[in-house]
C-alpha cells in the first residue's frame, strides 16, 4: 500500500469515528450543562471548596470565579515545583528555578502546556500527577465552562430550560454558575472518557506506574537512563483536554506515550472529539441543531483543507534524498510515517493541543507555515476544548456584522442584536492575540540575548527559519497551543518570562471579552425572525464564516508569514 493511500485511509477512519461520536457526546454535554441536579460527588466537592453551586452569576461574578480559580492554580503549581526537591517520589530531581516554575505554572493553567524542560529529566511523580495532570483536567473544564456561558448568552431567555437545581429556570442576564460548570465538566465529561482512554492506552503498551529511574542497555553498546511514571493517565487527558504537555521530552513521538499506529490515530481522535461535538451541544442549547451544523461545517472545511494541504506539502518530494525516502521523512517517526504525522500535526495546531508525534521544525517550509497559520486562525477549527467554540462564535458575530453592512441591516445572530457594545468586544477579542504575538516577536528579533537563543543560526544574522522559530514560539504561547519549532533555546529568563506572560494574557484577556459579551447578550430580549433575517444555519453563512476567518487572519499575519515560512519555502 502506498504511503499516500495509507494516509487517506487513516483520515477516512478518523472522520468516521468522529461522526459516530458526534451526536451522543454532544447530546450528553448538553444534558450535563443543563441538568437540574447535582451528583453526590459533586455536592462533596462544593462543600470542600465552599461554593454555592445554585447561586446564579452575572458575567462579572462568573469572570471573578474563572480568574480566582486560575490564579490559585498558578500559585499552587508554582510552589509545588519550587519545593520539588523535598517531596517524596521526586526521583532525585532538584526544585525548579523561579523563571521556569513560573513559565510552567502559567503554561498548564492556561491550557497551553508549553514545556521549556525535558519532563523525564526535571519533574518527579508528585509534580507530574498532583500538579500537571490535575491542571490538564481543570484548565480544560474552565475553557468548556466559558464556552457554555457564551452559549447561554445567546440562548437566554429563549431556549435554555432549567439549569439550576430544583428545576428553576435561569433569569435573564445570568450565565449560570462557574463552579457548577467547572465541576460538571470535569466529573461528568472529562473523567469518564479519560478513564476509558487510559485503559485503552495501557492495553496497547503505554506506561502506567510509579517506577524510578533505571539503567538500560543500548543496541549499539553503552547504556542510558529511563524512568517510568503515570504516563497513560496523563497522556489521555493531554489529548482529550487539548493540553499537549507530555510526560517525556519527545512527547507523543515517544513509544512509552504513543506505542503504535493505532494509539496514534486514537490520540488524534481524542484531540478532536470534544471540540467537534461541542457544536452539537451548542445547537441543542440554543434550540436549533442546524446552527450547530453550520458551525461544524465551517470547522470541518478548514480542518480538512489544512490536512489536505499538509499531506500534499509533505508528500511532495522533490530531490533525490526525499525521493529515496518516499516523502519528507526528516523529523518524522517511521512507526507513523508521513500521512499520520501530517494528520496529527494539523489536528494539534488547529486545536490548542500542541502535542507532537513528529518534530514540527523538520517539516517542509510550507508545512511549517501551515502549522503556524492553523494557530494564527485562533485555533478554532475545531479549536481547543471550549476555546474553539467560543472563538468560532466570535467569528460568527464578525461575519454577521459584515453581512449586515453589505445589505444595510442591523446585524443579528440567533435572535440577538449585534450592536456597538457587542462588536467592540468581539473586535477586542480578535486583536489581543495578534498584538501579543507580533509585539513579543518584534522585541525578540532586536534583543541580542533573545537572538542568541536561535541555536541553529548566527545571533545577529538569523535567517527566515530562525525568524519562524521565534514567531512560532509566541504564536504557540499566545494562542495557548504549546508546540514549538526545535532550534530555539526557550529556557532562558527572557523567553520563560515573556512566553509565560503571552500564555496568561492570551488565555484570560479573551475570556474577559467573551464573558462580557455573554452578559450583554443574555440581557437582550430575543428578536423575532423576519423575511430579512440572515439565515445563519445555511451553507451560505458557513461559507461566509470561513471566508471571514481566512481574510481576517491573512490581513493580520501575512507580513510575518512572508518573512518566515514563505521566504524560506521560496528560497
Amino acid at each position: 500500500m502506498s504511503p499516500v493511500l495509507a494516509g487517506v485511509l487513516q483520515l477516512t477512519a478518523l472522520v468516521a469515528a468522529l461522526a459516530l461520536a458526534y451526536r451522543p457526546l454532544g447530546d450528553h454535554m448538553a444534558a450535563v450543562y443543563n441538568s437540574p441536579r447535582h451528583l453526590r460527588v459533586e455536592k462533596v466537592i462544593y462543600r470542600c471548596i465552599g461554593a454555592d453551586a445554585d447561586a446564579e452569576m452575572r458575567w462579572p461574578a462568573y469572570l471573578r470565579g474563572v480568574l480566582a480559580f486560575s490564579a490559585a492554580g498558578v500559585l499552587f503549581l508554582y510552589l509545588l515545583q519550587r519545593v520539588q526537591g523535598g517531596l517524596p517520589l521526586s526521583l532525585g530531581f532538584a526544585s525548579i528555578s523561579p523563571d521556569q516554575a513560573f513559565n510552567t505554572a502559567a503554561s498548564f493553567v492556561a491550557n497551553t502546556n508549553w514545556q521549556s524542560y525535558s519532563g523525564e529529566q526535571a519533574m518527579g511523580h508528585v509534580v507530574q500527577t498532583a500538579g500537571l495532570a490535575v491542571q490538564n483536567f481543570v484548565s480544560a473544564a474552565t475553557g468548556m465552562a466559558v464556552a457554555i456561558a457564551l452559549v447561554r448568552g445567546f440562548a437566554l431567555p429563549r431556549a435554555l430550560g432549567s439549569a439550576r437545581a430544583g428545576g428553576t429556570p435561569m433569569r435573564t442576564g445570568y450565565l449560570g454558575n462557574f463552579w457548577a460548570d467547572l465541576v460538571r465538566g470535569t466529573v461528568r465529561v472529562l473523567l469518564p472518557i479519560a478513564v476509558v482512554g487510559a485503559l485503552v492506552l495501557v492495553a496497547c503498551g503505554a506506561l502506567q506506574n510509579f517506577s524510578g529511574i533505571h539503567e538500560v542497555g543500548q543496541f549499539m553498546g553503552g547504556s542510558q537512563q529511563t524512568g517510568g511514571g503515570a504516563v497513560a493517565s496523563q497522556e489521555v487527558i493531554k489529548e482529550l483536554g487539548t493540553n499537549g504537555g507530555g510526560y517525556f521530552n519527545a512527547n507523543s513521538a515517544h513509544p512509552f506515550e504513543n506505542p503504535d499506529a493505532f494509539t496514534n490515530l486514537f490520540e488524534i481522535f481524542l484531540i478532536l472529539v470534544i471540540p467537534f461535538a461541542l457544536t452539537r451541544t451548542f445547537g441543542k442549547l440554543v434550540g436549533n441543531v442546524k446552527q450547530g451544523y453550520a458551525v461544524l461545517a465551517a470547522m470541518g472545511v478548514i480542518w480538512l483543507g489544512f490536512t489536505a494541504l499538509m499531506m500534499w506539502s509533505e508528500f511532495a518530494h522533490g530531490g533525490p534524498a526525499l525521493q529515496a525516502a518516499g516523502a519528507a521523512m526528516e523529523g518524522k517517526e517511521t512507526r507513523f510515517g508521513v500521512g499520520s504525522s501530517a494528520i496529527f500535526s494539523v489536528a494539534t495546531t488547529l486545536t490548542s493541543t500542541g502535542a507532537v508525534d513528529s518534530f514540527h521544525s523538520s517539516f517542509t517550509a510550507f508545512g511549517g507555515g501551515i502549522q503556524l497559520l492553523g494557530m494564527m486562525l485562533g485555533e478554532i477549527a475545531p479549536g481547543g476544548v471550549g476555546s474553539g467554540l467560543y472563538g468560532m462564535l466570535i467569528m460568527a458575530i464578525i461575519a454577521v456584522f459584515i453581512a449586515g453592512l453589505m445589505v444595510g441591516r442591523t446585524p443579528e445572530y440567533l435572535g440577538k442584536k449585534i450592536g456597538t457594545r457587542e462588536i467592540k468586544l468581539a473586535a477586542c477579542f480578535i486583536l489581543v492575540t495578534p498584538a501579543l504575538v507580533l509585539g513579543f516577536t518584534a522585541a525578540s528579533m532586536v534583543l541580542p540575548d533573545a537572538l542568541a537563543s536561535q541555536l541553529n543560526t548566527k545571533a545577529l544574522g538569523a535567517g527566515a527559519h530562525g525568524f519562524s522559530e521565534v514567531l512560532y514560539a509566541f504564536t504557540s504561547g499566545a494562542n495557548n497551543n504549546g508546540s514549538a519549532f526545535a532550534g530555539l533555546n526557550a529556557d532562558t529568563p527572557w523567553y520563560n518570562t515573556t512566553i509565560g506572560l503571552a500564555m496568561l494574557l492570551g488565555r484570560f484577556l479573551p475570556m474577559v471579552f467573551v464573558l462580557a459579551l455573554a452578559g450583554s447578550l443574555a440581557e437582550q430580549k430575543p428578536i423575532p425572525e423576519t423575511a430579512g433575517t440572515l439565515r445563519t444555519e445555511k451553507p451560505l453563512f458557513a461559507g461566509l464564516l470561513v471566508g471571514t476567518i481566512l481574510i481576517i487572519t491573512g490581513l493580520t499575519y501575512f507580513p510575518a508569514l512572508a518573512l518566515g515560512p514563505l521566504a524560506e519555502g521560496l528560497s
